[in-house]
């Protein structure tokens, strides 16, 4: 049986790591997660990499990540939900949680506390309710109008950088609006609030899928100020756990688990060759 299940495995493109792979990668973790034989993520609401039922359960890109992540390492993961990228970051500088995946950037200002393990790029997109008042067919529309975006996100200054565009072209600023997460971006939205909520590419796509009568999205250009974004995992340095989780992502890749949970959440476009430690670092 075992045997049969190995070999289901590699025709979806499937490969399990062996049992001596699992040991060196569980070996290396530190002593307090061996002990504990749990990974703790922190997360906030943020569609399609965490969903959160009315009973508290989380699914998502993140879940099905972090459970892979498990595997390869020998130990259990749980994600802990958050209100806010800030509560997320300080709760692992405290020690209630080992890790964050984002969707945040990896920056060198980042890597002074933490390590970063760059899994996925994005572009910034703008999600743009089908009966809003605001006529918008492309990001420059955005131009004099108000944006909801989460609070320290890359997407924030993704959208400063939309300003300026808009400010260099001759046309009035767009209007930041700062809220705690995805979900509240785009209830500004709907109501009224705002014309548009600003999110990352993949959680657009996941939006506009879900709810294609209700929304429609439009991407930044880089003529708009845009750049593609190095997406990553967070843990802080003093963990020590950032190589070790740059080696059991890289295990995922290796086996193609990575590719089959990006592929079935929609995100082949946005998937890296190799998970990158410390991204922001290399570049400078």
């Amino acid at each position: 049986m075992a045997l049969a299940g190995c070999a289901a495995g590699e025709e979806d493109g499937v490969s399990k790591p062996s049992v001596s792979e699992v040991t060196a990668l569980h070996d290396a973790l530190p002593q307090s997660v061996k002990d504990a034989g749990v990974l703790r993520f922190a997360g906030d609401s943020h569609p399609p990499f965490r969903s959160v039922a009315s009973d508290g359960s989380v699914t998502g890109i993140d879940h099905d990540l972090q459970q892979a992540l498990g595997q390869v390492l020998g130990v259990r993961t749980e994600i802990k939900i958050v209100n806010n990228l800030p509560a997320a970051l300080q709760g692992m500088l405290s020690g209630r949680y080992h890790g964050f995946n984002g969707p945040v950037e990896a920056t060198a200002e980042r890597e002074r506390q933490f390590d970063t393990i760059t899994w996925m790029t994005s572009r910034t997109s703008y999600v743009v309710p089908r009966t809003g008042k605001a006529r918008v067919s492309s990001a420059a529309d955005l131009c004099g109008k108000q944006v909801a975006v989460v609070k320290s996100s890359v997407v924030e200054g993704q959208l400063a950088k939309l300003s300026a565009y808009c400010t260099g072209q001759g046309k009035p600023a767009t209007r930041s609006i700062a809220l705690d997460d995805t979900n509240a971006t785009l209830l500004a939205a709907q109501s009224g609030r705002a014309d548009a909520a600003g999110m990352t590419q993949a959680a657009a796509l996941d939006v506009t899928k879900s709810q294609p009568d209700k929304y429609g999205y439009v991407t930044q250009t880089e003529e708009q100020g845009a750049t593609t974004d190095n997406l990553a995992l967070l843990v802080p340095k003093e963990s020590k756990l950032g190589p070790v989780l740059q080696k059991a992502f890289q295990k995922l890749v290796d086996t193609g688990e990575y590719r089959r949970v990006m592929e079935h959440w929609g995100l082949k476009d946005v998937m890296v060759d190799a998970p990158v430690l410390n991204i922001a670092g290399e570049e400078g």
